[in-house]
């Protein structure tokens, strides 16, 4: 069996702000960084795990660093696969700030925003790379909100209609033989 904890990055200025983020570069904050040292020693705590994958953005690979630390594993590489949804010319903006730019039906626009399926597209296209090349390992992924939610709806449609998936929170996946099962979902135990 191959075990995936897909985690989202700790929080950052423009998550508290409520500002959409896609591939804008942002760090964490210092909120986001005590929530990625609370992970990282829950997990030091739980079973081992064989490597960390992180998104190329600097938010998770903060994240993947922090969390690294603390159960003495490095970034074994990073992938632009698992990098949050590219938001177009929303990136920047809260919601208030796009209902008086472009309306209340500005999702209905074309903004430049990537598309969902395609988000969930190279979800999918990483996490069968993935089980094919470290089968029977215990992976680690350090990624983001939508990027996950999206990937989970797609994979697993019954059981995720929706997702809202929390700064810090793991989810983990088991694959064997062909299928795949979500054992635990946005878990963040350690925040409490």
């Amino acid at each position: 069996m191959t075990t995936i904890g897909l985690i989202r990055h700790g929080i950052t200025h423009w998550n508290s702000l409520g500002k959409a983020q896609g591939v804008s570069d942002i760090p964490l904050n210092e909120i986001g960084r005590k929530q990625a040292s609370d992970i990282g020693d829950r997990l030091a705590q739980e079973e081992k795990w064989d490597m960390v994958i992180s998104s190329d953005l600097s938010r998770a690979i903060e994240t993947a660093k922090i969390i690294g630390s603390k159960i003495d594993l490095p970034i074994s590489h990073m992938d632009e696969r698992i990098r949050e949804i590219n938001c177009g010319e929303i990136e920047g903006t809260t919601e208030e700030e796009r209902v008086k730019i472009w309306g209340s039906k500005w999702r209905d626009l074309e903004l430049g925003m990537e598309k969902f399926e395609d988000v969930s597209n190279r979800g999918i296209d990483f996490l069968k790379d993935t089980v094919h090349s470290y089968k029977g390992k215990r992976i680690l992924v350090i990624s983001h909100g939508a990027l996950i939610g999206l990937t989970l709806q797609q994979l697993l449609p019954q059981k995720f209609q929706t997702t809202y998936i929390h700064n810090t929170s793991i989810t983990i996946l088991n694959h064997a033989e062909e299928r795949w099962e979500c054992s635990l979902f946005n878990c963040t135990k350690h925040l409490n």
